[in-house]
């Protein structure tokens, strides 16, 4: 258990090998493993980004991600209107531009254009199940 980080989110999402192919291809992250269970379901997923990394796994058929909870829920609904980060992840990248336009043309769901801050530059998007990703680059 040394190899891995001190902190590593853990995400359901509905069709979990879907998820990390999609998150490989807008993200850019790398696929460091993939169990499924049974029906093809994914029962634990790791993908690094960068020197961090994200747990995945399909909990259950009755579970909902973000978007479909939007979708079914008039509170989500009301609680999705801003662009924020709502329960999601932070990942640090070397050049927010081009993750941006990889992600864009991805069809992630852009929340909002990159900006300039103290910080550093960055973007706020969903991806293809509604779970919400800032990706920043430092000043």
């Amino acid at each position: 258990m040394n190899e891995y980080p001190a902190v590593i989110p853990m995400i359901a999402y509905e069709n979990g090998p879907a998820a990390m192919d999609w998150l490989a291809r807008a993200f850019g992250f790398r696929e460091r493993a993939r169990m499924l269970g049974e029906n093809g379901r994914l029962s634990h997923g790791e993908m690094e980004a960068g020197d961090g990394m994200i747990m995945l796994a399909t909990p259950s058929p009755h579970y909902r991600g973000p978007k479909h909870h939007r979708e079914e829920c008039e509170q989500a609904q009301r609680w999705s209107e801003v662009p924020y980060i709502i329960d999601g992840v932070l990942v640090y990248v070397d050049d927010v531009d081009a993750h941006f336009h990889r992600a864009k043309e991805a069809g992630a769901r852009i929340l909002s254009p990159v900006e300039q801050g103290q910080e550093g530059k960055r973007y706020r998007v969903e991806d293809i199940e509604g779970h919400r990703w800032m990706f920043m680059q430092r000043a």
